[in-house]
């Protein structure tokens, strides 16, 4: 495709990198950028296919849920759209997408996209480029995130056989990546002043098990708070054998910020076994239970699943009592998607019509929507440590330990005061809506 004169030094290539879904696939594409970059390319990493110009455009693709599947198709042909206007000369599609359908996307688009690359393929994507895939990374890292925040993904793949999830057709199975290498990669991060470091994986306390023969998570979390991260932070826990030891470490370590993203997708116990999930209604009281007392001010984001195979008015409204007594500070809920090859695919059928999924998403977030502004007013008045993201208009905006980024609630502080983005300051909140607080800085 390239020839690998291309990489000379004094012919870079400018490669344009869009990625979508999840954390997972930004962690990917900086993997994928910091091969590219040690090889004289120039990175850019981009928002929207119109906006890629150069040699080429990597679309760094997600498959998880129908959605997901439409944006990544809409992009690779905005893509082709760019190649054939001149603008680019090159579309590679790569991740989720391409490793469940290559066969399907190369029939369809063959002679407009230069290759198809599964999430394992990364070293061809950069021969296929006319470079060297064997070049040393050490830990080092291209961000495309703001520069004091960075995610860590501790392992790959997942063992767990959730009825409704597609994830481990197209990861694989769980692989821990070796703790040396995690903390490497970490000490590095460090060294370029990352201030907020995010623990991700498709199951982050599975961490260990296949390398090690046991949970290493709150060993690891110890470890990489002693480096020295103002915040380190908890992402995609799973409830069935969480580590409780990881709350002890929470509890010693102030560095490891007061916030858990564990998602329990239902409470009906018809549900939960429905799902596969290996656990029940009174585990998830249970650990929900410890986590508040042993960490009274935790941050528990969760998420949860409507419209799931099998999910009757019954099973709605407990949910929905449920969520209205637990009170989680933040949430997400998905529409069930009915993806080829899960068990709920090959078992089940998708018998709940999708006006009454987004019917019953929309009231657990009205409810949601509620509770949040409940505990936002409750903040008025108080002083909190707010790492700062960005600027839009009058307004700098960052979060509290209790927020992650791009996901949760923001802090909006005033402009008139002397602010530096990826620094952290004390704010004095005077006001709250649903899912913003506003404050100035406490001088």
């Amino acid at each position: 495709m390239f020839p690998r004169s291309s990489a000379k030094k004094d012919k870079s290539l400018k490669i344009n990198i869009l990625t979508l879904g999840c954390s997972k696939n930004t962690y990917d594409s900086e993997q994928l950028a910091t091969q590219l970059n040690k090889n004289n390319a120039k990175i850019e990493f981009i928002d929207n296919p119109s906006q890629a110009t150069g040699d080429a455009i990597i679309i760094n693709t997600c498959g998880f849920i129908l959605d997901a599947k439409e944006e990544s198709i809409s992009a690779i042909l905005d893509a082709i759209e760019a190649k054939n206007q001149g603008q680019v000369k090159k579309v590679f599609a790569m991740g989720c997408l391409v490793e469940r359908y290559k066969k399907e996307l190369t029939d369809e688009m063959a002679d407009e996209v230069d290759g198809f690359f599964g999430v394992n393929d990364l070293s061809e994507i950069i021969k296929s480029l006319g470079l060297d895939p064997k070049k040393e990374l050490h830990g080092e890292r291209l961000l495309s995130t703001p520069s004091h925040f960075a995610f860590l993904k501790i392992s790959e793949g997942c063992d767990r056989t959730c009825a409704f999830c597609a994830i481990p057709l197209i990861r694989g199975k769980h692989k821990s990546q070796p703790f040396e290498q995690i903390i490497e990669q970490a000490k590095y991060l460090y060294s370029i002043e990352v201030k907020e470091l995010i623990l991700i994986a498709q199951d982050t306390t599975y961490y260990g098990i296949d390398l090690y023969g046991r949970q290493r998570l709150p060993e690891l979390l110890e470890q990489l708070a002693k480096i020295g991260f103002p915040w380190i932070r908890l992402h995609y826990a799973y409830p069935t054998s969480f580590p409780m030891e990881v709350l002890e470490i929470m509890k010693n370590y102030p560095n490891i910020v007061h916030y858990l993203d564990i998602p329990f997708q239902h409470i009906s116990d018809k549900m939960l076994s429905l799902m596969r999930r290996g656990h029940t209604s009174k585990d998830i009281y249970r650990i929900i239970e410890a986590f508040r007392k042993e960490i009274p001010d935790i941050a528990i984001r969760t998420a949860f699943i409507v419209g799931h195979p099998g999910e009757e008015e019954e099973d709605f409204r407990e949910l929905k009592n449920f969520i209205e007594e637990m009170k989680f500070d933040r949430l997400g809920v998905f529409t069930y998607s009915h993806e080829e090859n899960t068990y709920a695919w090959e078992h089940y059928q998708d018998e709940i019509d999708e006006e009454t999924k987004h019917q019953r998403a929309a009231e657990l977030m009205a409810l949601q929507q509620n509770i949040s502004l409940e505990k936002n007013q409750r903040k008025i008045g108080t002083t909190q440590k707010v790492l700062i993201d960005r600027r839009e208009g009058n307004y700098f905006i960052g979060r509290t330990q209790y927020d992650s980024p791009e996901i949760d609630n923001e802090v909006l502080v005033e402009a008139r005061h002397d602010i530096k983005v990826g620094q952290f300051y004390d704010v004095r909140i005077y006001d709250a809506v649903e899912f913003d607080l506003f404050g100035v800085l406490n001088q």
